[in-house]
């Protein structure tokens, strides 16, 4: 649970969930609004709508934004079409990066996510160049004093997930990325409060970054990248020792 699972840790020691929560109900308003558009508005029949429902409701999003995104996605609404895209490349130190976009403006996204690469010192690819280096999975954070990380694992695994992982502050329950909707469903049947679920891309190895100069470049591209308007995801296959994340911090 390296990269992405690394990265969204250190946001958060950072503060950066807090200060840039207008840019979180943008990207959760994107994702609620095309999961409408391509499986409907229907919640029960809709797995990708009901985890970014769940996602939006974890950063406290008003339940009137969420049932405004989804009518506008759904087409009760006028709103903007946004194009799915992925973009891959590599950053400072070899890491591998994928970058999941939604945009109205495919060459305005291009041409800021390339700006990104090549200012941290970094280079996009070919589409399929660092993909195969990831594994789709389901993902569902459960905070540690919502229950007992045995009792978790107990019920996750009766349900169809593959395994809990620890982290700082959650536990992760990961699945495949098609089980994701029926693990969710069975665990808030059974009480235990989750704070998101998501499909997420999760690195199959990692890469340990040692030198500083390169961990600066890399988060500072990784920031630079998450602040895009146009940018959903940031995944990557990189582990910064956390002696290093001190000093860096």
């Amino acid at each position: 649970m390296s990269g992405h699972s690394k990265w969204s840790t250190i946001k958060r020691k950072k503060g950066a969930a807090d200060a840039k929560r207008g840019k979180i109900f943008t990207k959760l308003i994107k994702e609620i609004m095309v999961a409408a558009r391509m499986g409907g508005g229907d919640q029960t029949g809709n797995p990708r709508l009901r985890a970014a429902v769940l996602a939006a409701k974890a950063e406290n999003m008003p339940k009137d934004n969420i049932d405004r995104a989804i009518k506008k996605g759904s087409g009760g609404l006028d709103g903007v079409n946004y194009e799915e895209i992925v973009y891959e490349g590599y950053g400072p130190g070899g890491v591998a990066v994928l970058v999941n976009c939604m945009t109205d403006n495919r060459n305005r996204t291009v041409s800021e996510v390339r700006y990104a690469f090549s200012k941290s010192g970094g280079n996009m690819g070919e589409t399929g160049c660092v993909a195969f280096m990831f594994d789709k999975k389901g993902v569902i954070a459960v905070d540690k004093t919502a229950i007992a990380e045995d009792k978790l694992l107990e019920l996750a695994l009766e349900a169809g997930a593959e395994d809990v992982v620890e982290e700082d502050e959650a536990f992760k329950v990961l699945t495949g990325p098609g089980d994701l909707t029926a693990v969710s469903e069975a665990l808030e049947k059974a009480g235990v409060a989750m704070s998101g679920a998501a499909a997420e891309m999760i690195p199959q190895n990692t890469i340990e970054i040692n030198d500083e100069k390169v961990a600066r470049r890399l988060l500072a591209m990784m920031e630079m990248l998450e602040d895009n308007d146009d940018v959903q995801n940031v995944y990557a296959n990189f582990d910064i020792p956390d002696e290093l994340m001190e000093s860096i911090s």
